[in-house]
Protein backbone atom coordinates (compact mmCIF):
# COMPACT_ATOMS: atom_id res chain seq x y z
CA UNK A 1 0.00 0.00 0.00
CA UNK A 2 1.51 3.50 -1.15
CA UNK A 3 2.30 6.17 1.54
CA UNK A 4 -0.29 9.05 1.91
CA UNK A 5 0.22 12.74 1.40
CA UNK A 6 -2.37 14.82 2.60
CA UNK A 7 -2.75 17.89 0.59
CA UNK A 8 -4.65 21.54 1.96
CA UNK A 9 -4.77 23.47 -0.05
CA UNK A 10 -8.92 25.53 -0.82
CA UNK A 11 -7.88 26.69 -4.77
CA UNK A 12 -9.07 23.58 -7.39
CA UNK A 13 -7.06 24.46 -9.70
CA UNK A 14 -3.78 23.86 -7.45
CA UNK A 15 -5.29 20.77 -6.17
CA UNK A 16 -5.70 19.30 -9.94
CA UNK A 17 -2.35 20.57 -11.26
CA UNK A 18 -0.71 19.03 -8.28
CA UNK A 19 -2.22 15.80 -8.55
CA UNK A 20 -2.14 15.34 -12.44
CA UNK A 21 1.86 16.21 -11.59
CA UNK A 22 1.84 13.40 -9.17
CA UNK A 23 0.59 11.40 -11.72
CA UNK A 24 2.99 12.62 -14.51
CA UNK A 25 5.67 12.17 -12.14
CA UNK A 26 4.80 8.65 -11.60
CA UNK A 27 5.22 8.30 -7.74
CA UNK A 28 3.97 5.95 -5.43
CA UNK A 29 2.12 8.20 -3.37
CA UNK A 30 -1.09 8.34 -2.57
CA UNK A 31 -2.71 12.24 -2.45
CA UNK A 32 -5.75 13.00 -0.33
CA UNK A 33 -7.03 16.32 -0.50
CA UNK A 34 -8.86 18.96 1.87
CA UNK A 35 -10.08 22.36 1.45
CA UNK A 36 -9.51 23.96 4.35
CA UNK A 37 -7.97 23.90 8.04
CA UNK A 38 -11.19 22.36 10.13
CA UNK A 39 -11.42 19.50 7.00
CA UNK A 40 -7.65 18.78 7.57
CA UNK A 41 -8.01 18.84 11.70
CA UNK A 42 -11.51 16.23 11.32
CA UNK A 43 -9.01 13.98 8.47
CA UNK A 44 -6.23 13.77 10.77
CA UNK A 45 -8.42 13.40 13.96
CA UNK A 46 -10.53 10.29 11.97
CA UNK A 47 -13.45 12.03 12.73
CA UNK A 48 -16.71 12.30 10.97
CA UNK A 49 -16.11 11.19 6.87
CA UNK A 50 -12.39 10.70 7.55
CA UNK A 51 -13.01 8.14 10.36
CA UNK A 52 -12.34 5.26 7.93
CA UNK A 53 -8.74 4.83 8.09
CA UNK A 54 -8.40 2.02 5.75
CA UNK A 55 -10.04 4.69 2.93
CA UNK A 56 -8.42 7.97 5.07
CA UNK A 57 -4.73 6.86 6.63
CA UNK A 58 -2.72 8.92 8.34
CA UNK A 59 -0.27 10.85 5.93
CA UNK A 60 3.47 9.95 5.99
CA UNK A 61 3.73 14.02 4.73
CA UNK A 62 1.45 17.38 5.13
CA UNK A 63 1.31 19.62 2.33
CA UNK A 64 0.08 22.61 3.55
CA UNK A 65 -1.02 26.03 2.13
CA UNK A 66 -0.90 29.08 3.98
CA UNK A 67 -3.16 31.28 2.63
CA UNK A 68 -6.90 30.14 3.19
CA UNK A 69 -10.46 31.03 4.62
CA UNK A 70 -11.16 30.17 8.36
CA UNK A 71 -8.21 28.74 9.17
CA UNK A 72 -4.77 29.79 7.92
CA UNK A 73 -1.61 27.34 7.64
CA UNK A 74 -0.18 28.69 10.68
CA UNK A 75 -3.51 27.75 12.38
CA UNK A 76 -3.06 24.17 10.86
CA UNK A 77 0.70 24.17 11.66
CA UNK A 78 0.30 25.10 15.13
CA UNK A 79 -2.85 23.08 15.93
CA UNK A 80 -0.99 19.63 14.43
CA UNK A 81 2.44 20.52 16.38
CA UNK A 82 0.13 20.64 19.56
CA UNK A 83 -0.94 16.99 18.91
CA UNK A 84 1.12 14.05 20.72
CA UNK A 85 -0.48 11.44 18.13
CA UNK A 86 0.74 13.54 14.66
CA UNK A 87 2.56 16.02 16.28
CA UNK A 88 6.04 14.27 14.38
CA UNK A 89 4.50 14.10 10.64
CA UNK A 90 6.42 16.02 8.54
CA UNK A 91 5.01 19.25 7.34
CA UNK A 92 6.17 21.02 4.49
CA UNK A 93 4.80 24.55 3.49
CA UNK A 94 3.28 24.58 -0.08
CA UNK A 95 2.79 28.16 -0.99
CA UNK A 96 2.36 30.90 -3.48
CA UNK A 97 3.93 33.30 -1.25
CA UNK A 98 7.56 34.03 -0.90
CA UNK A 99 7.97 36.50 1.32
CA UNK A 100 10.33 36.13 4.32
CA UNK A 101 7.65 37.05 7.04
CA UNK A 102 6.16 34.19 5.94
CA UNK A 103 8.88 31.61 5.70
CA UNK A 104 10.14 32.84 8.88
CA UNK A 105 6.93 32.10 10.57
CA UNK A 106 6.64 28.86 9.11
CA UNK A 107 9.53 27.58 10.32
CA UNK A 108 9.08 29.28 14.20
CA UNK A 109 6.05 27.58 14.36
CA UNK A 110 7.53 23.79 13.27
CA UNK A 111 6.81 23.39 9.34
CA UNK A 112 9.79 20.79 8.18
CA UNK A 113 10.51 23.27 4.83
CA UNK A 114 8.65 25.52 3.11
CA UNK A 115 8.52 25.24 -1.00
CA UNK A 116 6.99 27.84 -2.90
CA UNK A 117 4.07 26.90 -5.70
CA UNK A 118 6.40 26.71 -9.20
CA UNK A 119 5.28 28.23 -12.05
CA UNK A 120 4.77 26.09 -15.13
CA UNK A 121 3.77 22.13 -15.11
CA UNK A 122 6.58 21.04 -15.98
CA UNK A 123 8.62 22.42 -12.88
CA UNK A 124 5.42 21.54 -10.66
CA UNK A 125 6.36 17.51 -11.74
CA UNK A 126 10.07 17.86 -10.67
CA UNK A 127 8.93 19.39 -7.48
CA UNK A 128 7.08 16.55 -7.11
CA UNK A 129 9.51 13.80 -8.08
CA UNK A 130 11.78 16.01 -5.30
CA UNK A 131 9.20 15.57 -2.72
CA UNK A 132 9.08 11.63 -3.56
CA UNK A 133 12.55 11.51 -3.04
CA UNK A 134 13.16 13.86 -0.28
CA UNK A 135 10.10 13.09 2.14
CA UNK A 136 8.80 9.22 1.06
CA UNK A 137 10.92 7.42 -0.78
CA UNK A 138 12.01 4.19 1.32
CA UNK A 139 9.85 5.33 4.06
CA UNK A 140 7.28 2.85 6.12
CA UNK A 141 3.87 3.82 5.69
CA UNK A 142 2.73 5.65 9.37
CA UNK A 143 0.14 3.07 10.08
CA UNK A 144 2.49 0.34 9.65
CA UNK A 145 5.02 2.14 12.42
CA UNK A 146 2.35 2.93 14.56
CA UNK A 147 0.58 -0.73 14.84
CA UNK A 148 4.34 -1.78 15.59
CA UNK A 149 4.72 0.72 18.41
CA UNK A 150 1.73 -0.45 19.90
CA UNK A 151 2.58 -3.86 19.44
CA UNK A 152 5.85 -3.00 20.91
CA UNK A 153 4.32 -0.82 24.63
CA UNK A 154 1.46 -3.89 24.64
CA UNK A 155 4.09 -6.63 24.54
CA UNK A 156 6.72 -4.53 27.05
CA UNK A 157 3.74 -4.20 29.30
CA UNK A 158 2.52 -7.74 29.24
CA UNK A 159 -1.14 -6.42 28.25
CA UNK A 160 -3.11 -7.22 24.50
CA UNK A 161 -4.00 -4.48 21.91
CA UNK A 162 -5.97 -4.82 18.91
CA UNK A 163 -4.39 -5.21 15.67
CA UNK A 164 -5.56 -3.36 12.33
CA UNK A 165 -7.67 -6.55 11.50
CA UNK A 166 -9.44 -5.80 15.02
CA UNK A 167 -8.03 -9.32 15.84
CA UNK A 168 -6.60 -9.64 19.89
CA UNK A 169 -3.53 -10.14 19.99
CA UNK A 170 -2.52 -11.46 23.60
CA UNK A 171 0.72 -11.84 24.80
CA UNK A 172 1.58 -15.83 25.66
Amino acid sequence: MPVTVLHIDDDPNDTELFQAAARRAGVEFRVQHVTDGEQAMAYLTGRGVYANRRRYPLPALVLLDLKMPRATGFDVLHWIRSHPEIGGVPVVIFSGSELQADIQQAYASGADSYMVKPIGFSALVELVKNINHSWLEGRVPRSVCFAATQAANAWRTGSGWIGPAGDEKVRP
